[in-house]
C-alpha cells in the first residue's frame, strides 16, 4: 500500500508506462475520469427525456422537475463532503463505494414504477456519485508529476466540459432509440467495470479511519441544509416569481440560517467536514472564482440553446442533440490544443484569451432572429467549444496545480463545487432574465400592434385571408396566431438580451484575468517527484 497521497506505491508497475506516465497510475486515472463522466453526463441525460418520463410515471409537470433537481441537490451536499471521506476512507475505497452505488442507483432509477421511487432514486444516485468528480480531481495533480500536468489537466478538463455538454444529445438518443429506461441501464456496465478497475487499480494513499471518530455531524447536517436549500431556492425560484412564493421564502431562510451554522462550525472546529482554510491560498481562490463564472457559461449555454430550438424552432429532443453535438466536437478536438499552450503560455493569458472567444461567440448570438437554426448556430457553437477548454485547462491548474497534496482532496471539494454553485446561479440569473425581459418587450410589442397601427391591422387582413377556409373562426384564429407571432419575438428579443449579458460578463472576467498572481513553477503534487 502507498504511504502518501503523492507517494509511488507498491502496486505501481515497474518500467510500463504511458507517454512517459507510469501505466498503472495511468490505467486507473482513466478508470477514475470515466466514472466521473457518468456522474455528470447524468446531471444532464434526462432533460431530453422528462416528458417521456414524466408520461410513463404519471407525474405532474412540478414533480417531474425533481427528477434533475434532486439529482443536483445531493450532489452538491456530497462533493464537499467527499473531501473528508477520502482522507478518512482512501481514494480506493470512496471511488469504490461511489461507482458501485451510483451503479446500484441507476439499476433502481431504470425500475422506477412512481415518481415519488424516481425521485429518491435519483437523489441516491447523485449524493453517492457526487463523490467520483472531485476524487478525479485531486488524483490527477496528486500522482502525477507536474510536468504531466499538460497531458492529465485536459483530460479532466474535457471531462467536465463535455459530459454535460452531450448529455442532452445522449439522452435524446437514447430515448428515442429505444426508451427512458436506457438513460440508467446504460450505466450499467460501464460502472462495474470502473467499480472492479478502480477496486484493482487504484493504490495512492492509506485510509485514515480516526478522522471518523472525530466527523463533525453537526457541520454535516448544517451544509446539508445550507447547500441543499440554496440549491432548491436557485432552481425554482424563477419559476415560482421567487420571494413570492412561501416555498421559496422558507427555504431561502433555511439556507441563511444553516449557512450561519455551516461557517462557525468550519471555523471553529479542527476537523471540520470542509476546511475553507483552502481559500487562503491566493491561487486556490481566484481560479475557484474563475470556476464559478465557467460554471455560468458551461451549464448556462447547455440550458439556452435546447430552449431557443425547442420553444422558438420546435426542434425535437434528437434534433436538439444533433444541434448541440457540435460543442461537444469542439471540446474534443480542442483539448490536445489546450494541453499544448498550457506548457507554452502564461496560464492567466490562456484565460484571458478563453473568455474573450467565449465573449465573441454569446456576441454572435445577440443577433438571434427566429429563423436561426443548425447553421445560425455553428460558429457559436465552434467558440464556446474552444473556448471552454482553453479556460477551463489552465483555470484547474491555477486553482489546484500548486497545492500540496494533503490539501487537494478538501481544495477539490470546494473547487468542484463553486462550478456547480456558479450553474446554478447563472441558470437562476439567465431565467430570471428571460422571464423579465419577454415581459418587458411583450407590453412594448402589444403598443405596436395595437388598433389603428396600419402595419398591425395589415398583417392582420393578411393572416384573416389566409384563413379564410375557418369561415366565421377566421378573425378569432387570425388574432390568435398574431398573439403567437408577437410573444414569439418578445421571447426571441429576451434571448438576445440574456446573450448580450453574457457577452458583459465574460469579457469583463477577461480583463481581470492579468490581474491574477502567476503560479509558481514549484508545488503541487507529483506523486513525490
Amino acid at each position: 500500500m502507498a504511504t502518501t497521497a503523492g507517494g509511488e506505491g507498491a502496486g505501481t508497475s515497474r518500467g510500463a508506462t504511458v507517454a512517459g506516465v507510469d501505466a498503472r497510475k495511468f490505467m486507473a486515472f482513466i478508470c477514475m475520469a470515466f466514472g466521473m463522466f457518468m456522474a455528470i453526463l447524468d446531471i444532464q441525460i434526462v432533460s431530453a427525456s422528462l416528458a417521456e418520463i414524466q408520461a410513463s410515471l404519471g407525474a405532474s409537470a412540478d414533480e417531474i422537475s425533481w427528477v434533475q433537481t434532486a439529482y443536483l441537490i445531493a450532489e452538491v451536499v456530497m462533493i464537499p463532503l467527499s473531501g473528508f471521506l477520502s482522507r478518512a476512507l482512501s481514494t480506493r475505497w470512496i471511488f469504490v463505494i461511489s461507482a458501485g452505488g451510483f451503479t446500484l442507483s441507476s439499476l433502481l432509477c431504470a425500475t422506477a414504477t412512481s415518481i415519488e421511487q424516481m425521485i429518491v432514486y435519483r437523489a441516491l444516485q447523485g449524493f453517492i456519485g457526487g463523490g467520483m468528480i472531485p476524487t478525479v480531481f485531486a488524483t490527477a495533480y496528486a500522482i502525477f508529476p507536474r510536468e504531466k500536468q499538460s497531458l492529465m489537466s485536459p483530460i479532466i478538463g474535457l471531462v467536465a466540459t463535455l459530459a454535460p455538454t452531450i448529455g442532452p444529445t445522449v439522452g435524446g438518443y437514447l430515448t428515442d432509440l429505444f426508451s427512458w429506461h436506457w438513460l440508467f441501464l446504460v450505466n450499467i456496465v460501464p460502472g462495474f467495470v470502473v467499480t472492479l478497475s478502480t477496486y484493482l487499480l487504484v493504490d495512492f494513499d492509506e485510509p485514515d479511519l480516526d478522522l471518523l471518530k472525530r466527523f463533525d455531524w453537526w457541520g454535516l447536517a448544517f451544509m446539508a441544509a445550507f447547500l441543499g436549500s440554496l440549491e432548491f431556492v436557485l432552481e425554482e425560484g424563477p419559476t415560482k416569481d421567487w420571494f413570492d412564493d412561501e416555498w421559496i421564502s422558507l427555504f431561502t431562510g433555511v439556507t441563511a440560517i444553516a449557512a450561519a451554522g455551516f461557517f462557525w462550525r468550519a471555523l471553529a472546529r479542527p476537523e471540520p467536514v470542509v476546511d475553507l482554510r483552502a481559500f487562503l491560498n491566493r491561487n486556490f481562490a481566484a481560479g475557484s472564482a474563475f470556476s464559478f463564472v465557467m460554471g455560468i457559461g458551461l451549464y448556462g449555454l447547455t440550458y439556452l440553446y435546447p430552449v431557443f430550438l425547442g420553444r422558438i424552432r420546435g426542434y425535437s429532443a434528437l434534433m436538439i442533440g444533433e444541434t448541440m453535438f457540435v460543442t461537444g466536437v469542439c471540446m474534443f478536438l480542442a483539448a490536445p490544443l489546450a494541453g499544448r499552450l498550457m506548457t507554452r503560455l502564461d496560464p492567466r493569458l490562456m484565460m484571458a484569451i478563453g473568455l474573450v472567444g467565449f465573449g465573441l461567440g454569446t456576441w454572435q448570438v445577440t443577433f438571434i432572429t427566429k429563423d436561426w437554426d443548425f447553421w445560425e448556430l455553428f460558429l457559436p457553437q465552434i467558440f464556446r467549444g474552444v473556448s471552454l477548454m482553453i479556460c477551463m485547462v489552465p483555470i484547474n491548474n491555477i486553482a489546484l496545480g500548486t497545492l500540496s497534496p494533503d490539501k487537494l482532496k478538501n481544495a477539490s471539494g470546494l473547487f468542484n463545487l463553486t462550478r456547480n454553485l456558479g450553474g446554478a446561479v447563472g441558470l437562476a440569473i439567465i431565467n430570471t432574465v428571460l422571464n423579465d425581459r419577454t415581459d418587458l418587450h411583450l407590453a412594448r410589442l402589444r403598443e405596436m400592434v395595437a388598433w389603428g397601427k396600419p402595419e398591425a391591422e395589415g398583417t392582420l387582413a393578411t393572416l384573416t385571408n389566409g384563413l379564410a377556409a375557418l369561415g366565421s373562426n377566421a378573425d378569432m384564429a387570425a388574432l390568435k396566431q398574431m398573439a403567437l407571432i408577437v410573444r414569439r419575438e418578445a421571447t426571441v428579443m429576451a434571448f438576445s438580451d440574456v446573450f448580450y449579458l453574457l457577452t458583459f460578463l465574460f469579457i469583463g472576467l477577461a480583463f481581470a484575468a492579468p490581474l491574477m498572481q502567476r503560479p509558481q513553477r514549484a508545488g503541487g503534487g507529483g506523486g513525490g517527484h
